[in-house]
């Protein structure tokens, strides 16, 4: 179950909803084949749709209007792109094992500007505070009787750690059985689909 499946367990909100997020297509395999492990439903067969990948602001906006796409657009074209290493395995007390980027300010500054151009929109619903409190993380798996993050450090084996640079913003629907991607942006350019 991923990190905002939980999330949405816990509020009242519409089961789907958008996301935007910063693909991380080096370890798409490992959180693809873990998502398809937990819920095949929320494997998406689109190929722009990549499922590993940072949260920037999700929940976001159930049907984006023009302007809150341009929005989006302005800030993801005001972004640069950034590179960040993932390598440091943790689990938040929940059990959402994830890695954290190092650095994350790129990360951090992203859903910042997101949160404060849609501030009745805050990261995880507000659960974890304001935009500035989020931390930065790749979901990869969840703590159980036989996943932890020494078992998670073992299946991941040298694909980690990993270089990666954040080069765009995409907009996902995330749904059981129709995850998709909506749009998507370059980071210090213009929209891409």
């Amino acid at each position: 179950m991923s990190e905002v499946e939980q999330v949405l367990r816990s509020w009242d909100g519409p089961a789907g909803h958008s996301v935007l997020q910063v693909p991380v297509p080096e370890l798409e395999g490992f959180v693809r084949a873990r998502t398809a492990h937990y819920d095949a439903g929320f494997v998406c067969d689109d190929p722009g749709y990549v499922h590993a990948h940072v949260t920037a602001l999700g929940p976001f906006v159930p049907e984006p209007t023009e302007e809150d796409l341009a929005v989006v657009a302005r800030i993801a074209a005001d972004t640069l792109s950034f590179e960040a290493v993932l390598g440091e395995v943790a689990a938040f007390p929940d059990g959402i094992i994830h890695l954290l980027p190092a650095p994350d300010t790129g990360f951090r500054l992203l859903t910042q500007r997101l949160g404060a151009a849609f501030p009745d929109h805050p990261p995880y619903g507000g659960r974890y505070g304001p935009p500035s409190a989020v931390l930065p993380h790749l979901t990869l798996d969840l703590a159980s009787a036989d996943v932890d993050v020494a078992s998670t450090r073992r299946l991941l084996g040298d694909a980690i750690p990993v270089v990666t640079r954040a080069q765009r913003l995409d907009l996902v629907w995330y749904e059981s059985g129709r995850c998709r991607l909506m749009r998507s942006w370059t980071l210090g350019g213009r929209a891409t689909q």
